[in-house]
């Protein structure tokens, strides 16, 4: 977001909440996209958002803004209305509690907001930043939002094609269904076919995914609130994406049941979520179906029996094709270090993913230094140079042509950064899947000391969040008693 509307955003803030704010910002913004050549529809009677007499244009809005009476119901007014389709629910219900009410106090910052927006050039980004502002502002370190450099590798390591099949489970904003239609549009010059689905368990964050999609034109299927590790999805799907919360515990009233058809004879633990979700996105896979899931580290080496039997089973059914480990710190909320698993259903040569051979093969990624800090802040990224050479190197490995259509590079394994192996290996290796423990560098005492100090501060910090979020569970039971 533009520095002048983010500090905007914190003064609008003050005199409403941050969540008010954001959501204020985000309605002008997908008003500015969508309404801005909308003009007057005579006869318009009351009722589901409609304005007697006229639809606002965003040229009304602005002109409402110059003037020197009340600005808030004019805004309320006009976000309302455009905002009431997006978000009607399945049941042609709309929460008009979604839009806050706007205090007189706020008058002049919603003029100067709607200036600073008016004349912006790229909307859709500053969209994506607002999202993301919201996400801060939440504190859940991505429950609304994947920063754009991790959807960028989610999306393209599994390179959807026209006419596939996308699901997200846990859809957040929806910032992964939408690059998948980005990518597709890129990669053929063609308005995209593709046939998203995105599932969460909360209202409101349904509602910013609908609102998220309808502002680029998007299409797809964003249900009512679901609790999909309920039950098994409803179909196949040919790419499945997602970023669930990390180390979820009590993710089930119940323990999980053993009939269950996603975890035939290895019931995940009841009190962490991680390989719950990985088998629940395997189980939703078409048969050449292909996944990106962020898991905890702690998915990868878990040594509970349940855990390994977990990971032993999809190295023996060959569903895991890589997994990436990435840079700890890359969300704001979270300070537990994560990889990004990707399963395949299908590792032979085919159409769409590369000619090598690959079943019965596991590629490691060790991408824990492949970050940059963002300026002006604390706070680190994927580097750009570092999400193209993890997808290069998927590209090798699957014998795929580059992004910018060039022959398959050949693959070599490349110490510190990534090797493959063979199931067996992995197997012998006591079905381990941390990328950092294959992909060794040449021995080096220094610098094997230093990234042993990293890795345990992070895994530190990782412990510090449970032991916070253990803390937060106790008090509300206590409260409640």
């Amino acid at each position: 977001m533009s520095y002048r509307v983010r500090r905007l955003v914190k003064s609008l803030a003050v005199r409403m909440n941050t969540q008010n704010a954001c959501r204020i910002v985000l309605g002008l913004i997908y008003v500015r996209n969508k309404a801005q050549d909308a003009v007057p529809r005579a006869g318009e009677g009351h009722g589901e958002g409609r304005v007697s007499g006229q639809l606002p244009s965003w040229r009304w809005l602005v002109d409402q803004a110059a003037k020197p009476s009340p600005l808030g119901p004019h805004v309320w007014r006009c976000v309302s209305t455009w905002l009431a389709p997006v978000l009607r629910t399945e049941d042609g219900d709309t929460d008009q509690n979604f839009v806050p009410s706007l205090p007189p106090t706020v008058d002049d910052h919603l003029r100067t907001l709607i200036t600073e927006i008016d004349q912006a050039d790229r909307v859709v980004e500053l969209l994506e930043q607002c999202l993301e502002e919201l996400s801060a502002a939440q504190a859940r370190g991505g429950h609304y939002f994947t920063p754009r450099d991790i959807v960028r590798l989610m999306v393209e390591a599994v390179a959807p094609q026209n006419g596939h099949r996308v699901l997200d489970p846990v859809c957040g904003s929806a910032g992964l269904l939408a690059d998948a239609e980005r990518y597709v549009r890129e990669r053929t010059g063609l308005q995209p076919n593709l046939l998203l689905t995105g599932r969460d368990l909360r209202s409101d964050t349904l509602q910013i995914a609908r609102l998220n999609l309808a502002a680029r034109g998007i299409e797809a299927d964003v249900g009512s609130p679901t609790d999909s590790l309920a039950q098994p999805a409803s179909d196949s799907y040919d790419i499945v994406m997602a970023n669930p919360p990390f180390n979820l515990s009590d993710w089930c009233a119940a323990p999980p049941r053993g009939d269950d058809p996603r975890w035939t004879g290895t019931v995940p633990p009841r009190d962490n979520a991680n390989h719950a979700w990985i088998l629940h996105i395997a189980h939703a896979l078409a048969p050449q179906g292909r996944a990106s899931v962020l898991m905890a580290d702690g998915a990868a080496t878990g040594l509970r029996p349940s855990e390994k039997r977990i990971r032993e089973r999809l190295v023996r059914e060959d569903l895991v094709e890589c997994v990436v480990a990435l840079p700890p710190g890359l969300f704001p909320h979270v300070r537990i270090s994560c990889c990004l698993w990707l399963l395949n259903r299908d590792k032979s040569p085919h159409r769409g993913w590369g000619a090598a051979d690959r079943r019965k093969q596991i590629l490691f990624v060790n991408a824990r230094t492949a970050y940059e800090t963002m300026a002006g802040s604390r706070q680190r990224r994927l580097a750009a140079d570092g999400v193209g050479r993890v997808l290069r190197t998927l590209s090798a490995w699957r014998g795929a042509p580059t992004m910018q259509g060039e022959a398959p590079a050949r693959y070599e394994n490349d110490p510190g950064w990534c090797t493959s192996l063979s199931t067996a290996e992995v197997a012998d290796a006591g079905y381990v899947l941390l990328p950092v423990v294959h992909a060794l560098e040449p021995a080096d005492e220094h610098t094997a000391a230093r990234e042993r100090v990293e890795e345990l501060k992070w895994d530190l910090y990782g412990k510090f969040e449970k032991s916070h979020a253990l803390e937060r569970d106790l008090r509300r039971v206590l409260d409640e008693l």
